[in-house]
């Protein structure tokens, strides 16, 4: 079921940000220069779809997310 949630009237909808799985060869050539032996990471977005950090795992993103007094949603 599909369930249409007005963002806005949660309040602070510009301070919610996405975390979502990138796929490593996704990524540039000189991202993945810069860090050998990975698999994935994990972006955080703004909700225009602007890529704000990159991070090794997920928890990290959420912290990330908090301390900087963002609302993270996991984007599947």
């Amino acid at each position: 079921m599909d369930t249409k949630i007005d963002l806005k009237a949660l309040g602070d909808a510009d301070r919610i940000v996405y975390v979502r799985s990138v796929d490593f060869a996704d990524l540039p050539q000189e991202v993945q220069s810069e860090m050998p032996d990975v698999d994935h990471l994990y972006a955080v977005h703004s909700p225009d779809g602007e890529r704000l950090a990159l991070v090794k795992d997920r928890e990290m993103a959420f912290m990330l997310a908090r301390q900087n007094d963002f609302m993270p949603v996991a984007v599947h």
